[in-house]
């Protein structure tokens, strides 16, 4: 159950982390986010990333087998990349529909893969 309650919790911290790190792209499309400043865009985007880390040490607190969870932390942190690239290609889709999954894309996804394979092998 410790797992899929890390998981969970790296999905939606991941989901505001993306949020925060590229939402902000998309502001200028927004009549009243379309003036503000770069610090102004740092601050909210900040004040997202708040909540990312309300997930993320949870998760890691709840995953870590030092804590009495299932992973490693180099396991954790593997589940972290693959759930973040995961995050952030549906929220390409979603939000900036000129972008494209290319065959380079696919290749290192699949090595993506690989690599959890490989780092969660006994």
């Amino acid at each position: 159950m410790k797992s899929i309650y890390t998981i969970l919790l790296l999905v939606l911290s991941n989901t505001f982390m993306t949020f925060a790190w590229y939402g902000h792209l998309k502001f200028k499309e927004l009549k009243w986010f379309e003036n503000l400043g770069l610090i102004s865009i740092v601050l909210i985007s900040w004040g997202i990333a708040l909540f990312e880390y309300m997930f993320q040490v949870p998760a890691n607190r709840i995953g870590f087998n030092e804590n009495g969870g299932p992973f490693s932390l180099v396991e954790l942190k593997v589940l972290q990349e693959v759930i973040t690239l995961v995050v952030f290609m549906l929220f390409t889709f979603l939000f900036f529909k000129n972008e494209s999954i290319k065959m380079n894309h696919i290749i290192g996804f699949g090595f993506l893969i690989l690599a959890v394979y490989f780092i969660f092998k006994r």
